[in-house]
């Protein structure tokens, strides 16, 4: 009897554990046997990996193969299990040195040519990997540019089994530099200078851009609410190295990274159909959780036009994740969490019919109310700033161009640098990074405003036009007018724009 090991990583959501692959090759009828909890695809990979053996020149073993994964209680998905099962076959049966894999995390997928191809998710393994004790890693050859992204793991790539079997016999090398990544490139296309008019709109969509807070666009149609929410990542600073890893795990899983280009260093921008189901945007699926939308936009935009069309239960399922900054899903297989730190854009016409001048509407008084009902009060009040697009008439052809997205960028980098420079000295913030994401304890104590700069939001109190979280909200709002207007704190005319910013009208 022999035995041989590998290392694999079982992704769950966008994180991943270590996997333990024993291999034992014995006496008895000829078959290979996988524990362990595998999923079909892992069940699959038994004639796989067989073909792709025998067809690189190389032995498979006459007897009975049972290969153990281990946590046997955790389930393992995907074909990217091929590549590990097989060399942990092949060192059991003494075909190739198992000293050289010991721990060595493997991942890719086995065509039956013996080629190795590439396959989601290693980013997310290859960061698990490091996280449990790993300094080295062999991935395909087209996923090496992502793996290299993870410092403290030598990583190298292979292109096929037969050239992995001449590497561990001392007569070829493995790929090891991954090919060049392309730098950031210019931000071009959608310029906010294509956006006539709507001042007032454009100052909602700067102050969203420098607090990252979430933006309600209301107005009538083709009076550019969706032209501002498109804009608005275009104003947004490039991601800091951990929200890169984080964004690009996450797009690892999900949709895969180019090779040319695997680090996402720009903020996505995910906008689904208002057609779509609450698992579609939150997550969801049966037996083990998938991300949803909102995990894809993490560190970026989600952007919902015609938000009024979107189912109510669809839309206040968002309340958790926004305040919370992940999403939690339980299944039959356990509890998957996901990071959906996005911010959030709305924009809804005012009617079913969207006539631009009330006189001309045909809706009825329960359309109109009707239309509205799917925001919610509770999912509304989480929402910081609501602006309304207004028909400019004749005079469109008459504005002149305004500011383009480099200069707005710039006032919204500044403005976001003395945000971290405030937070990052104050340990009750958690390490905030922007003001929408401060405790709203640490501004009504920690960072407490004088009595003057409160006044208006006492008076809105005393009116019950704002609750306990609007004031938390126009506080970080005020926050953030005063970081853009370069102020050390906030004073009474911050904290009445936070207070217009917070309503339509």
């Amino acid at each position: 009897m022999a035995l041989g090991r590998t290392w694999a990583v079982a992704l769950s959501g966008v994180g991943g554990q270590l996997v333990e692959i024993e291999a034992d090759v014995g006496r008895g009828l000829p078959g290979v046997s996988i524990v362990g909890m595998p999923d079909a695809a892992v069940l699959q990979s038994r004639d796989r990996m067989r073909a792709a053996v025998v067809n690189s020149g190389l032995t498979w073993p006459a007897g009975k193969v049972v290969l153990s994964l281990s946590p046997a209680s955790l389930p393992k998905h995907g074909a990217g299990f091929d590549l590990p099962l097989a060399v942990g076959t092949l060192t059991a049966s003494g075909e190739l040195p198992g000293a050289l894999f010991d721990g060595v995390l493997l991942v890719g997928e086995l065509a039956l040519d013996g080629r190795v191809r590439p396959v989601r998710g290693v980013l997310p393994a290859v960061l698990a990997a490091r996280d449990a004790g790993l300094d080295h890693a062999i991935v395909p050859t087209d996923n090496l540019p992502e793996a290299r992204l993870v410092e403290g793991v030598r990583s190298a790539g292979v292109e096929s089994l037969a050239m992995l079997a001449a590497w561990s016999r001392g007569g070829s090398c493995l790929v090891r530099e991954a090919p060049a990544v392309a730098g950031p490139t210019d931000r071009g296309g959608e310029d906010l200078a294509e956006v006539h008019g709507q001042e007032d709109c454009r100052r909602a969509v700067e102050v969203a851009a420098a607090g990252g807070h979430a933006l309600l666009l209301r107005g009538a149609p083709g009076t550019g609410k969706t032209m501002l929410a498109r804009r608005l990542p275009g104003l947004l600073p490039d991601l800091g190295e951990r929200e890169a890893l984080e964004a690009s795990a996450v797009h690892s899983v999900m949709r895969g990274l180019t090779p040319d280009d695997p680090m996402i260093r720009r903020p996505p921008f995910v906008a689904p159909h208002h057609s779509a189901s609450s698992a579609a945007l939150i997550g969801g699926g049966t037996g083990t959780a998938r991300p949803g939308a909102i995990t894809l936009a993490h560190r970026g935009v989600l952007f919902l036009d015609e938000c009024a069309e979107f189912p109510g239960r669809v839309l206040d399922a968002l309340r958790t994740p926004l305040e919370e900054g992940e999403v939690r899903l339980a299944r039959r297989d356990g509890v998957a969490v996901f990071p959906a730190r996005f911010q959030l854009v709305l924009a809804a016409n005012d009617c079913p019919c969207g006539s631009p001048l009330p006189a001309d509407c045909s809706c009825t008084p329960d359309e109109r109310r009707r239309y509205g009902r799917s925001l919610t009060g509770p999912l509304r009040d989480r929402v910081d700033i609501a602006a309304r697009t207004l028909p400019l008439g004749s005079g469109l052809l008459a504005v002149g161009e305004g500011e383009d997205s480099s200069e707005v960028r710039a006032r919204v980098a500044r403005a976001r640098g003395r945000a971290v420079a405030r937070w990052s000295t104050c340990p009750e913030a958690g390490g905030a990074s922007t003001n929408a994401d401060v405790p709203g304890r640490v501004l009504r104590t920690v960072r407490r405003l004088d009595s003057a700069a409160l006044r208006p939001l006492n008076k809105a109190l005393a009116y019950g036009v704002l609750s306990p979280r609007g004031v938390d909200r126009c506080l970080r709002l005020a926050w953030t007018v005063a970081d853009l207007a370069g102020a050390e704190s906030p004073g009474q005319d911050h904290v009445a724009e936070a207070l217009v910013l917070r309503g339509e009208d």
